[in-house]
C-alpha cells in the first residue's frame, strides 16, 4: 500500500492508474479553452510558448494547433515519454521541475493549466514556480495560470465517490486539511491494495496577488471558467489568471 507522501505527485503521476482514473477528461473542453485563449491573447504564429506541467501533452498539442512554437515540460518521465509521440516541428517535450526556470527570457507565453500549481508543502516552494515563470517570460510576455477557485471547492466538495474504470473500482474521499484540499484514492488491483493521495494548497486570489507582486508580474485579467467568463468569487469554478511581465 502506498503511504501518504509530501512528494505525492512524483508517485501518483508516474503510475498508469492515474491515467486510467482520469481518462474521462474532456478533450473538447481543452481544445475550446485553448482556442478561447488564442482569441483573447491574440496569438501570432511562431510565438514561443512553454506548457508548464504539461502532463501527457494535450494542452500543448492544442497550443501548437493554434500556431505557437511549443515546449511542454513535466516532472514525470512517464508522462513525457507518452507525450513525445506528438512531437513534430515546433512541438517538443522535456522532463523538467517547474520550480526551476527552463530557459531565461525565452517565451512569449507560459501556461500552467488544469490546477498544476500548489503541489508543494511550503509557500516558498510554490512561489518558486511563479518566480520561474517570470524568468522564463520575455519582457512583455504573458502567462496564464488556471487554478481551482477555493470558495467554490469548499462549497461543492464531494466527500466520497466511487469510479469504475477498466475493471478497477476507485474509492475516492476528499477533505480539507491544513489549508490543502486532499483526495485519497484507494483501489485493489491484481490482489494488491493501493492508496495514493493528491494534495493541492488552497491558495486564494489574494495569495496569488502577493506572489505576482513579489515576482514582478501584473495581473491583467481574471476569468472564472474555460469560456473565459468574468470571475465571480462564490460561483466560478476556476480562477484563470492572466498575468504579464512588463517591458523593461
Amino acid at each position: 500500500m502506498m503511504q501518504k507522501s509530501q512528494d505525492w505527485y512524483k508517485e501518483w503521476f508516474n503510475t498508469p492508474f492515474y491515467h486510467i482514473l482520469y481518462k474521462y477528461r474532456n478533450e473538447q473542453e481543452a481544445r475550446v479553452f485553448i482556442h478561447n485563449l488564442a482569441k483573447e491573447l491574440h496569438f501570432v504564429a511562431g510565438q514561443k510558448a512553454l506548457d508548464l506541467a504539461c502532463g501527457r501533452g494535450r494542452h500543448a498539442l492544442h497550443l501548437w494547433n493554434e500556431g505557437l512554437d511549443v515546449v511542454g515540460v513535466d516532472l514525470s518521465g512517464q508522462n513525457i515519454a507518452y507525450a513525445k509521440q506528438y512531437e513534430r516541428p515546433h512541438l517538443r517535450f522535456d522532463v523538467h521541475d517547474m520550480r526551476l526556470p527552463y530557459a531565461t527570457e525565452a517565451f512569449d507565453y507560459v501556461f500552467n493549466l488544469f490546477t498544476s500549481f500548489g503541489y508543494f508543502e511550503s509557500d516558498d516552494e510554490n512561489y518558486r514556480v511563479i518566480e520561474a515563470i517570470y524568468k522564463e517570460l520575455k519582457p512583455g510576455g504573458q502567462a496564464v495560470i488556471d487554478f481551482l477557485n477555493p470558495a467554490y471547492v469548499m462549497a461543492h466538495l464531494k466527500q466520497e465517490e466511487e469510479k469504475h474504470e477498466e475493471g478497477i473500482t476507485f474509492y475516492i474521499r476528499r477533505f480539507i486539511e491544513d489549508g490543502f484540499v486532499v483526495k485519497r484514492i484507494q483501489f485493489r488491483f491484481e490482489g494488491q491494495d493501493f492508496e495514493f493521495f493528491e494534495r493541492v494548497r488552497l491558495f486564494h486570489l489574494d495569495d496569488f496577488r502577493a506572489f505576482f507582486q513579489k515576482a514582478g508580474l501584473t495581473l491583467k485579467n481574471l476569468w472564472g471558467d474555460y469560456a473565459l467568463s468574468a470571475y465571480e468569487a462564490p460561483r466560478s469554478p476556476r480562477m484563470i489568471m492572466h498575468v504579464c511581465k512588463e517591458l523593461a
